[in-house]
């Protein structure tokens, strides 16, 4: 029993920093190769940062216990057979990684539409809720790495360009993460470009999904922050 209060008011604790602890994460995730050798951080680095952005991500959605649970089970059957690609048959593969990538691909929705639907009911804008707004934008790209990756893996050649020819499902994973982010900001460089029209959709949605976020969460967001300040105001009239 004591136990049990004890994990559940640590628990209560760390939920506090739940978008720092996401955001930080997400960002050892993107740029941890622009601090560690490369070999090092796809090695060692990488795996367990990304271990602790699904602990993190699982904490963000904590308060919904059964989903939750849920999601610890199947990213530790992920998990367990993340190695197994090795040693499987060629024909196998595939399958693999589809378990894989689709449950990354609708754990990320579901904690990014989390982290949405928390920071839109806030009230009062502060430090965390900033956090929690830069990390709702950077899970996006990684929803929309995780589309661009299965539609790659379903029909290979989906996407072309300079930095894709003559490269291997796991060689593009780079440059699709790379895309992702370029076709959410809507940068667009030209080096990648989406040849099938499943993957041009995808683009369009990608596109879409960065606008909307900025337009109207963001939007809220500053929003309530401008009204809370004009209250402060007023009180210390």
């Amino acid at each position: 029993m004591v136990n049990a209060m004890a994990k559940s008011s640590m628990i209560r604790k760390l939920y506090k920093y739940r978008f720092e602890f996401f955001f930080f994460s997400l960002l050892g995730v993107l740029f941890g190769s622009l601090i560690f050798p490369l070999v090092l951080f796809e090695k060692v680095v990488m795996p367990i940062i990304l271990l602790i952005n699904v602990i993190t991500g699982i904490l963000l959605i904590s308060k919904k216990k059964k989903l939750a649970i849920f999601f610890a089970l199947l990213l530790t059957v992920v998990l367990s057979v993340y190695g197994t690609e090795v040693v499987s048959r060629p024909k196998d593969i595939n399958t693999i990684r589809f378990l894989q990538f689709g449950t990354y691909f609708l754990f990320y929705v579901i904690v990014t539409i989390e982290i949405i639907r928390q920071v839109w009911n806030t009230q009062k804008v502060n430090k965390n809720v900033i956090f929690g707004l830069m990390s709702g934008y950077i899970a996006l790209g990684l929803v929309a790495f995780f589309i661009f990756l299965t539609i790659e893996i379903a029909t290979p050649g989906s996407f072309g360009g300079i930095l894709l020819e003559s490269v291997s499902i796991p060689e593009k994973t780079d440059t699709l993460l790379y895309y992702s982010y370029i076709t959410l900001l809507t940068i667009g460089y030209g080096e990648v470009i989406p040849i099938t029209p499943t993957a041009q959709k995808a683009a369009i949605l990608t596109g879409l999904m960065g606008q909307f976020y900025i337009v109207i969460i963001t939007a809220v967001v500053v929003e309530k922050y401008i009204r809370h300040s004009i209250k402060n105001e007023i009180k210390n009239e």
